[in-house]
């Protein structure tokens, strides 16, 4: 999988390099060989993705906690109700060690329908300033045997120095058969046939000793996948014609800004297309929280979204979970990770009135109108033309106008769904295979609903 990083031809995004070291990218090969030795069309699997999440009273009373209280109500959830203990923490992005009150809750095990090759969590927290939750999954291979518990993230909505952690991912996590990379759960060596039967996930919800604020999950699970590799798709029939209106933010005109979360420009796809869709469902930063960004510049709620998604230890604002995280900090909105299989889920979706953030990467020359390459970029699709031709908010354009392209159908659904791609040396990267983000209401409509549980998500 791609890391939506740097829109540009010429460097790999951090998650290439990783992707490489994992064993995923083929041998080398020319580009014309490797062309010629592409199928012109591979059938397209059926749905290769469990999705599964913890969001009901039911479902959080399933666990077992340990300080933790269930919450009913309107908003079921799980929260940090009389400390188990304290643990102490020694945050890496600010060389400091501390001391921490938590709880913790564990789902039950969840046995996979498809056997998976990856694995994303993802979780919708109220992180009060001075609290902090950290996800982990511990997972069962087909053998029997078990994965270490591995941390998919630690997670808080603030960044006050003084009383909060920095959000991070954790690198260098491997038990020799599966590893972490940033967020997502990889099999090392996919073509072996190891694959993951079952997964449970461990939640952590910590405070500042004595403090009153406590954290508070609403939605936590993952998604599982095996999707196999392919080059190319079959080109599929349109069956929609319709644009939603969302909010048109480019990334370009911040290039340069606030080095210390990743320079803005190339590196701001992902929290930019974060904005779009969470001003479309009408949430945005208070003049008070924007009142940090440089007034000289424009569009702060995305220099907002940018500071609010950064990853300490990836040092970029393209971690997947962290952004849909960042989107259900506006809590009446939900946020998640997933795959989807074709455009005609991303029709259904449409159709009820719901976008999405795809991830895709490409050579210049295989998306007409484009204008650039990309290792790893995030979109924003918005609709479709009467031809089924893609209607997306590209944030990788010159001005906020200009954002708005339309892509020919085929091309763009390649460049989605494929898993393997041709770099500009010719050689064999990754795809992501579909992955993208939906955001949408706590309470979604009836339409909502039944869209969302076309496409697998509860």
């Amino acid at each position: 999988m791609t890391r939506p990083d740097q829109p540009t031809a010429a460097s790999p995004s951090r998650r290439t390099v990783l992707a490489a070291a994992a064993g995923v990218a083929l041998a080398a090969t020319t580009a014309a060989t490797a062309h010629a030795a592409a199928p012109a069309q591979e059938k397209a699997p059926a749905r290769l993705v469990d999705n599964h999440t913890w969001t009901t009273y039911t479902d959080w009373r399933s666990g077992t906690g340990q300080g933790t209280r269930a919450l009913a109500g309107h908003r079921p959830g799980i929260t940090l109700a009389k400390p188990a203990g304290t643990r102490t923490y020694t945050d890496p992005h600010l060389n400091r060690t501390g001391e921490w009150e938590y709880a913790t809750w564990t789902s039950p095990v969840h046995r996979l329908t498809v056997p998976a090759t990856e694995v994303i969590a993802s979780w919708n927290a109220h992180t009060p300033s001075g609290t902090w939750i950290e996800i982990e999954l511990q997972g069962t291979y087909g053998d029997g045997t078990q994965t270490p518990w591995y941390v998919m993230g630690r997670w808080t909505a603030g960044d006050d120095k003084d009383v909060d952690i920095r959000r991070t991912s954790v690198d260098d996590q491997s038990d020799g058969r599966s590893s972490i990379w940033t967020d997502t759960f990889s099999i090392d060596d996919a073509a072996s046939g190891l694959r993951l039967a079952s997964y449970r996930l461990r939640l952590t919800l910590l405070r500042t000793p004595g403090g009153k604020a406590v954290p508070t999950v609403w939605r936590l699970g993952a998604m599982g996948s095996d999707v196999p590799d392919r080059f190319t798709v079959p080109a599929s029939t349109p069956g929609l014609a319709e644009e939603l209106t969302v909010p048109r933010y480019s990334q370009s005109i911040h290039s340069g800004q606030y080095p210390e979360y990743d320079n803005g420009g190339e590196a701001w796809c992902s929290p930019t297309s974060s904005q779009m869709i969470i001003e479309y469902w009408g949430r945005k930063p208070s003049a008070d929280q924007l009142a940090w960004v440089d007034p000289s510049y424009a569009d702060p709620q995305v220099c907002h979204a940018a500071r609010f998604t950064y990853d300490y230890q990836y040092e970029g604002c393209g971690n997947w979970p962290f952004n849909a995280a960042y989107a259900a900090t506006y809590q009446d909105l939900q946020g998640v990770v997933t795959r989807l299989s074709s455009l005609a889920d991303l029709e259904t979706l449409i159709a009820a009135g719901i976008p999405a953030i795809t991830s895709q990467s490409f050579l210049k020359e295989e998306l007409t109108g484009a204008g650039y390459g990309t290792s790893g970029h995030l979109m924003t699709v918005i609709g479709f033309t009467a031809d089924g031709d893609v209607i997306a908010n590209d944030p990788a354009s010159p001005s906020d106008p200009a954002v708005r392209r339309v892509y020919k159908r085929h091309e763009w659904e390649t460049i989605w769904l494929r898993t393997k791609r041709y770099n500009a040396s010719g050689n064999v990267s990754s795809g992501t295979g579909g992955v993208c983000y939906l955001y949408f209401p706590a309470h979604p409509t009836p339409a909502q609903r039944r869209a969302l549980a076309k496409v697998g998500i509860r």
